[in-house]
C-alpha cells in the first residue's frame, strides 16, 4: 500500500469516526484509533496520538452549529472542564508510563469493563425522551448552570437545570484520565454523567459532550506531542475526515428525537467495550 492510497483510507475512516462522533458525542476517535491498530497495524500510542488529534477536529467542526442551535452549554461544560483537563493531563503522562512498563493492556481490559456496566443504565431509559424534573443542587443554582433550547423533533422549547454536580466532576476526572490514557475522547462517560447525573436532555449532553471533548483532547495531545506520539502522516489526514463526518454529523442530529440519540449511543459503547476487552487480552 502506498502512502497516497493509505492516506486515502485514513480520510474515509476519519469520515466514518467523525459522524458517529459528532451524533453520539463520543468523539470520532471510537472509529480512528480501532481502524488504525487492527486494520493498519499502527502502534497502540501512536494511535492514541491521532485519536486525540481526530477529536479535536470533531469537536472544532461540530462546534459551531451546536453552540449555533443553543444545545451546547458552554457554561455547564466549562464548569465540569476543571475536572477533565487535569485528568487527561494525567492519563497522558500515565500512557508514556505504562506504554514503557508493558501494563497498558491490563486497564484496557479495565476500561471495557465500565463501558460495560454503563450499558444497563443507558438501556433501563432507552424509551426516555427527556430526563424527569429534578432540583437543581446549590452549586449549579449559584453559577447559573441551566439554559433551555428549541427541540426541532418535539416542536418545542426545553428547559433544564443541572442537578448533582459533586458526582458529575467525578466521573469527569475519569473520562480526562480515560481520554488522555486511551485517546478515545471519553464522550461515554461525559455524556453518561450530563444525563445521569445533571439531568440534562440526551441531545444537550451529546452536543456539550462534543464540546468539551475538544478541550481535553487538546490537553491530553500536548504530553503526547512531547513524547513524540504524534505522526502527522497519520494524524493530518485522520483529522481531515474526521472533520468532515463531524459536520455533518452537526446537521443531523438538531432533527433527531433524543431516544434516537440515545439508541445510536448504546452500540457504540457496547462494541467499544468489546473491542478494548479484545485488544487488552491480546484477540485483536
Amino acid at each position: 500500500m502506498d502512502l497516497v492510497e493509505f492516506a486515502l483510507l485514513v480520510v474515509l475512516t476519519g469520515v466514518l469516526g467523525g459522524l458517529v462522533g459528532s451524533l453520539t458525542g463520543l468523539g470520532g476517535a471510537v472509529v480512528v484509533i480501532p481502524v488504525l491498530v487492527v486494520a493498519f497495524g499502527v502502534p497502540f500510542p501512536i494511535a492514541v496520538g491521532a485519536g486525540l488529534i481526530t477529536i479535536l477536529a470533531t469537536s472544532s467542526a461540530s462546534g459551531a452549529s451546536f453552540v449555533r442551535d443553543h444545545l451546547s452549554d458552554l457554561r455547564i461544560g466549562m464548569f465540569l472542564e476543571i475536572a477533565t483537563v487535569p485528568g487527561a493531563l494525567v492519563g497522558a503522562s500515565l500512557t508514556i508510563f505504562l506504554v514503557q512498563a508493558n501494563l497498558s493492556d491490563a486497564l484496557l481490559i479495565a476500561l471495557g469493563v465500565i463501558l460495560l456496566a454503563i450499558v444497563p443504565g443507558v438501556v433501563a431509559r432507552r424509551r426516555q425522551e427527556l430526563p424527569p424534573p429534578g432540583a437543581a443542587d446549590d452549586r449549579a443554582r449559584a453559577l447559573g448552570l441551566a439554559g433551555e433550547y428549541h427541540d426541532e423533533a418535539l416542536g418545542r422549547d426545553v428547559r433544564y437545570e443541572a442537578q448533582r454536580t459533586r458526582p458529575a466532576l467525578g466521573v469527569m476526572f475519569g473520562a480526562g484520565l480515560v481520554s488522555g490514557m486511551f485517546g478515545i475522547g471519553a464522550g461515554v462517560f461525559k455524556v453518561f454523567a450530563l444525563e445521569r447525573y445533571l439531568g440534562l436532555p440526551m441531545k444537550v449532553s451529546t452536543a456539550t459532550s462534543n464540546f468539551m471533548i475538544g478541550v481535553t483532547g487538546a490537553a491530553g495531545a500536548g504530553i503526547l506531542l512531547a513524547a513524540g506520539y504524534i505522526n502527522p502522516v497519520i494524524a493530518a489526514p485522520a483529522a481531515l475526515g474526521t472533520a468532515g463526518g463531524a459536520y455533518l454529523g452537526s446537521q443531523i442530529l438538531p432533527e433527531l428525537r433524543n431516544r434516537t440519540v440515545r439508541l445510536l449511543f448504546l452500540p457504540i459503547v457496547g462494541i467499544l467495550a468489546i473491542e478494548v476487552i479484545l485488544r487488552g487480552l491480546g484477540l485483536l
